[in-house]
């Protein structure tokens, strides 16, 4: 029975990892796991911005910006909702890491509705505070990482490790 359960587990090299972020600093934080991009079949969702931010050798998806404060971010959010359908129907991916924000909260909660693994860092801007974001994935993330001790109060089930840069 045992020998059965090992076969039936995923080899690690054909996992299928999406790393998901909105543009500018939270792009440039999920990049520095380019190494761990590199170990696994994955590919990159992020927002369209007037610059291509992953470059060619990565496969990417591009999601619209989503402001909270601007009044088309319900329908900007819906319209990332369906394009976040049809990218977790196409590459159907077994594992999301995120490291936010809002744009991407769509991906992250379809993969938990397909029964993925969710795995949510938390922005190295934020000693003190939690962001929004992370507000609202720390109840369905499988793993939820901060980069400060100080967020510990706040997360209390998060793992620690210390800063990606």
């Amino acid at each position: 029975m045992r020998r059965k359960v090992c076969s039936e587990r995923k080899d690690l090299r054909t996992i299928k990892v999406c790393f998901a972020a909105s543009s500018g600093g939270h792009l440039e934080e999920l990049l520095l796991l380019k190494p761990l991009m590199e170990r696994y079949e994955s590919f990159l969702v992020t927002e369209e911005t007037a610059y291509r931010a992953a470059g060619e050798e990565v496969r990417c998806y591009y999601l619209l910006q989503v402001n909270r404060r601007e009044r088309s971010c319900i329908p900007r959010l819906f319209v990332n909702f369906l394009r976040s359908l049809k990218i977790c129907l196409t590459e159907r991916p077994d594992v999301v890491v995120c490291t936010g924000a809002l744009a991407t909260i769509p991906i992250c909660l379809l993969c938990k509705i397909l029964r993925k693994r969710l795995v949510f860092i938390e922005s190295f801007a934020n000693v003190d505070t939690p962001t929004m974001t992370g507000r609202l994935l720390y109840r369905f993330a499988d793993q939820f990482c901060i980069q400060w001790k100080e967020l510990k109060k706040h997360y209390p089930k998060a793992v620690y490790l210390g800063g990606i840069y």
